[in-house]
């Protein structure tokens, strides 16, 4: 009686410990933090963003999106795959290649539309 009573109070604190762990990890990102992330889609390795640090200097750029992209959606298709627009892009396909989520997607279109 006493080892299934132990049995079941350690089964229910690793399930315990499993849901703070697996919730405290889903915490959702937010639209800066997916565009000057290091770890998605890194926008600050090639590109000047207001705001970010250390930016490079490889693609445009990223200030006055509404007046370059009057269209969100057109921005949007850039982020996702660039070479559609142009075959020789240097851009990573994004989503064409699953590199990002299309949630982190329209983040990202969203933050940088906002500059």
């Amino acid at each position: 009686m006493k080892e299934t009573i132990s049995s079941i109070s350690t089964v229910l604190i690793l399930i315990t410990l499993f849901m703070i762990s697996a919730q405290t990890g889903a915490k959702e990102m937010t639209s800066e933090e997916v565009t000057f992330g290091r770890k998605l889609g890194n926008c600050l390795a090639c590109h000047m963003i207001p705001g970010g640090s250390l930016p490079g200097t490889i693609g445009p750029p990223l200030f006055a999106m509404k007046e370059r992209f009057p269209n969100k959606a057109d921005l949007r298709k850039q982020i996702w795959d660039a070479t559609i627009k142009n075959p020789y892009s240097i851009m990573p396909p994004f989503g064409k290649h699953q590199v990002l989520t299309e949630n982190q997607i329209d983040q990202i279109t969203d933050f940088i539309y906002s500059k």
